[in-house]
């Protein structure tokens, strides 16, 4: 049993940067379907469970230190790169199908809480509302989400299992449409997006050099230490705690920085991704067995989400004449992120993946504060059992 917290932290690190390295170095048919990141949660959250490390202040001091400190850095680093001048020079039918495409998971979000309350927990609505952030977003959204509202580690874990395994199943039957374009874009009216729109080049992938990863990760403290201490001032009522406040500042700092010559330096999506699988695995390393019974309705709640999502984007296509490709890369913008929407651009037309991109992007700025107003409504239409 783990009771060092220099141990603790190693552990922390190693599972953190195993599953990515193996990944990068030997690409495989697993890490498409479960993403390293997952891998690394899943084995942290087995570590924790088999009891591997006890509750020790050591131990106790360094989670906290991580999940305190690191997400607000994470949040900043994750939204320099979103340069929101891009997207908009994008035109309306892009913008037009995102917000289609977070409208549509919003009402899915409530729907499904409405439908599903009588067979979830009372805490069901954080699920609910972390899955929200993070399907509009990503991964990083549904810890920030998670961490403001005070979820526990067993709460976390049902939000990941839902969204592993619907996610899993959306992106199948998102590249299995892709054939269907043609057909889909008569019946609805629409334009291929190929033809009419020409994204913004992607930015080139540079070296990173320790340098880099040092100066980044000192930004990015000192930027969330500044969030800290202005949170501190201002005033805490509802979902609205100091670290809500704290992250809704980053995330206006991000998105003000992505504006500026520091969105040009290379090293912040690198940075952000390493801290990203450390304060997931931190997250994980307190979970236990209690409440792992429960996923199963919070799973058909999230494929209930999903649903409606995609019934209402089938009808805004129709509506609004918006093809099958947008409103694919669209929809896997929200769902997937800025890690798997460029992909499936790329298998509409390869013109496309900038658009991914960006959407990502964008999605990862809305995603908190998103997921922070469904934490604030659920509630209020009234509780699990």
């Amino acid at each position: 049993m783990v009771e060092s917290p220099v141990v603790y932290a190693a552990v922390v690190l190693l599972l953190a940067g195993v599953f990515p390295a193996v990944a990068a170095r030997y690409p495989a048919r697993l890490f498409e379907v479960l993403p390293p990141i997952v891998l690394a949660y899943a084995a942290s959250t087995a570590l924790a469970m088999a009891g591997c490390w006890r509750a020790a202040p050591g131990i106790d001091g360094v989670r906290t230190a991580i999940l305190a400190h690191l997400l607000p850095a994470l949040v900043f680093l994750m939204l320099v790169r979103c340069d929101l001048r891009a997207v908009a020079a994008l035109g309306p039918r892009v913008l037009g199908a995102a917000a289609c495409s977070t409208l549509s998971i919003i009402a899915g979000v409530i729907v499904a809480w409405l439908l599903w309350r009588p067979w979830l927990t009372t805490d069901g609505w954080q699920v609910l509302a972390s899955l929200g952030a993070t399907w509009i977003g990503g991964t990083a959204n549904l810890v920030a989400v998670s961490r403001a509202i005070d979820s526990p580690a067993d709460t976390v874990s049902l939000a990941l299992v839902a969204d592993t395994v619907c996610y899993t199943g959306w992106v199948l039957l998102l590249f299995a449409s892709v054939p269907l374009a043609g057909r889909f874009n008569r019946w609805a009216g629409a334009v291929d997006s190929a033809s009419v729109v020409a994204g913004p080049a992607v930015p080139r992938a540079e070296r990173l050099v320790p340098a880099d990863a040092a100066v980044w990760l000192g930004g990015g403290l000192l930027v969330g230490a500044a969030a800290e201490a202005i949170a501190g001032m201002l005033p805490a009522f509802g979902v609205l705690t100091p670290t809500s406040w704290t992250l809704l500042i980053v995330t206006a700092a991000g998105a003000l920085a992505a504006s500026t010559p520091l969105a040009r330096l290379p090293g912040s999506d690198s940075v952000a991704s390493v801290l990203l699988a450390v304060v997931v695995v931190t997250m994980a390393s307190s979970a236990t067995l209690d409440g792992l019974t429960r996923a199963p309705a919070f799973v058909a709640a999230g494929a209930t989400i999903l649903a409606i999502h995609a019934a209402l984007m089938v009808a805004a296509a129709r509506l609004f004449r918006l093809d099958l490709a947008l409103c694919g890369v669209a929809s896997l913008a929200n769902v997937g992120g800025v890690g798997s929407a460029p992909v499936l651009a790329a298998a509409h037309a390869p013109s496309l993946a900038p658009v991914g991109v960006l959407l990502g992007l964008l999605g990862y700025v809305v995603g908190t504060p998103v997921g922070l107003a469904l934490a604030a409504l659920l509630p209020r239409l009234g509780g699990g059992r």
